[in-house]
């Protein structure tokens, strides 16, 4: 018996004319409420009694979480069962988000927090859909953009939740993206396609369970530093606890065959400068995104902050997000000219540009908005990118394992921003004082100045054209 034609075996022809949308909308819905702790820091720490940079955790965790989830989702992914992982992940969504809604104490807010970050794996599977139910032009346009829409759906949805939670409360913005999430579901469930039938791969446990420990550590050690005294005998057992399963992860994953995540596929030089440059940018992102809308919602009596409202602060954002999607078309049509070698460091240079401004510290909600679109066009620019320099350095059978890394590099270097941020603004808080002094923020600004300029330098490694993979 001859196979089905492609089209039937994949959807009907509506649900899937409808499906770049669809995988579109729901990576963005998970990324918006996977990132959702960002404007709702300070009001997160006044309703439930916590210093902010204990607040920040329940923007950390989530991207912590995004971070092992998405090898473990994309090895889960990889065979017949990629449609129910899918949709099994985004009702975990909808359970996160619905127990972070509910008014049962801080710890309960971070569980839910960490299980909505798990929908930050989809990315990788959803880019799996893209490249096996569509083709040609379509096929390249939905992965680039779902590489971006990780980045732009920061913002877009901000200022809804923002204005939801200035009008409801914290709780209600989390009902709004238990909803939300709720759709994406019901979208999903009605234009997924069929898993292609193919064996499913082993999970690597070993490698998760080590993989999850040394970023814990490493975020734990960065979070609670200043509060546990740098030097204090609980703080370096857990560095040397990290520091031990980080070196163990890496020994495991190069030893077994089928590691959760293969570091195998970082050698050579385009594909080691597009892991290293996701990872870089995502840490420099991340130290301007946690702390902006912090910075916007500090009382204008602290002597640098503009009491924004949340949803004045989730504005703030919203410049990132549209000329981040509008940079990443342009950073794709400067690439097919110039090559990657060109449009990697202009955009990181756009990006440590956008944070030596934000060091001067604006003068206004104006100026930040600025700031803010300044830093999407750099954003922007390179996520773009990175997906095709990605698939270009390996053998088109490794390509979802490569961009695996690729966006758990970006992850944790997300994640690492946000502790970061957290860290500093820890220790620049005086003693008995509500609010960080200014200097926190110029040191987080100037750290990922520094940060951004490095990545520019990382495609100096890049060959000037690239061999194709065999």
């Amino acid at each position: 018996m001859s196979p089905a034609p492609a089209e039937e075996t994949l959807a009907p022809r509506t649900a899937s004319r409808a499906l770049a949308p669809v995988l579109v909308f729901c990576v963005a819905v998970v990324a918006v409420i996977s990132s959702l702790g960002a404007p709702l820091v300070p009001a997160i720490a006044d309703v439930y009694d916590v210093p902010v940079h204990d607040a920040q955790w329940s923007l950390t965790i989530s991207l912590l979480v995004g971070a092992v989830a998405t090898p473990v989702l994309g090895r889960l992914g990889d065979g017949r069962h990629r449609r129910s992982v899918v949709l099994a992940t985004l009702a975990v969504v909808v359970v996160g988000s619905v127990l972070a809604a509910l008014p049962l104490g801080f710890g309960w807010l971070l569980a839910g927090r960490g299980l909505a970050g798990i929908g930050l794996g989809l990315g990788p599977l959803a880019m799996a859909t893209a490249r096996d139910a569509l083709s040609g032009a379509q096929q390249g346009a939905t992965v680039a953009a779902l590489s971006i829409t990780v980045v732009a759906g920061v913002g877009l949805g901000y200022p809804v939740a923002g204005l939801v939670a200035d009008l409801g409360g914290v709780h209600a913005a989390f009902w709004l993206g238990a909803a939300v999430s709720a759709l994406a579901l019901g979208a999903g469930a009605l234009v997924l396609p069929p898993s292609p039938d193919v064996p499913p791969r082993r999970i690597d446990a070993v490698g998760a369970v080590l993989l999850g420990a040394a970023l814990a550590a490493a975020l734990l050690v960065l979070g609670e530093g200043d509060s546990w005294g740098w030097t204090s005998p609980r703080l370096l057992a857990l560095t040397a606890v990290g520091v031990l399963a980080a070196a163990g992860w890496a020994a495991w994953s190069l030893r077994v065959p089928a590691p959760l995540v293969d570091l195998r596929l970082a050698r050579g030089r385009t594909a080691a400068t597009a892991h290293l440059t996701s990872l870089l940018i995502g840490l420099a992102n991340y130290l301007l995104l946690a702390s902006v809308t912090v910075f916007a919602q500090t009382p204008r009596a602290s002597g640098y902050g503009f009491g924004a409202s949340i949803v004045g602060a989730g504005l703030v954002l919203v410049p990132f997000s549209v000329v981040s999607v509008a940079a990443s078309r342009a950073a794709r049509a400067l690439t097919d000219r110039t090559g990657p070698h060109v449009t990697l460091p202009l955009s990181a240079l756009v990006l440590a540009l956008a944070l030596g401004l934000y060091a001067l510290t604006p003068g206004s909600l104006w100026a930040l908005a600025g700031v803010m679109a300044v830093a999407g066009l750099g954003v922007g620019g390179c996520f773009a990118v990175l997906p095709a320099l990605v698939v270009s350095a390996v053998p088109a059978r490794e390509t979802g394992s490569a961009m695996s890394l690729n966006q758990v590099l970006r992850y944790v270097g997300f994640s690492t921003g946000s502790a970061v941020v957290a860290a500093v603004l820890a220790a620049a808080t005086p003693d008995g004082a509500a609010f960080p002094s200014a200097s926190g923020y110029t040191t987080i600004a100037l750290a990922g100045c520094g940060v951004a300029l490095v990545t520019a330098l990382v495609p100096l490694l890049l060959p000037r054209r690239p061999a194709p993979a065999g």
